[in-house]
């Protein structure tokens, strides 16, 4: 799930580590492809088979995970119309929300005009 690979990744951070393998999913995969997209990661690489594929993140020194505010919970799914979307930390941070689109920044969802459920803050 996303929350336990985000919490990782801001951990792994603050301890100093270069990398941080993770099992692997899908939704961890678009998850990371987007962190890196955005700067918040060096370079993400799925290795391995099926059975025992991981996610190899490498962490970016230059540009860390100040902090993380998750949003939907698996107790408490909460949804936003495009309209709805707001900036995190006056443009610092990033929206991250799943869509019938994909996993999008807050930004490109407003600018594709699709809502969704809104996953987490990062900045």
């Amino acid at each position: 799930m996303y929350i336990d690979f985000i919490i990782k990744l801001k951990n792994a951070q603050a301890a100093g580590k270069t990398f941080l393998k993770i099992p692997y999913t899908k939704m961890d995969r678009a998850v990371a492809n987007l962190l890196e997209k955005k700067g918040f990661l060096k370079k993400v690489e799925v290795k391995g088979r099926t059975p025992k594929k991981i996610i190899k993140t490498y962490l970016n020194s230059n540009h860390p995970i100040k902090g993380v505010q998750l949003i939907s919970k698996p107790s408490r799914r909460i949804y936003k119309k495009y309209k709805e979307l707001r900036s995190v930390k006056s443009g610092y941070g990033m929206l991250i929300i799943s869509t019938p689109e994909g996993i999008l920044p807050g930004d490109e969802a407003q600018k594709m005009k699709v809502g969704g459920q809104l996953l987490f803050n990062i900045w």
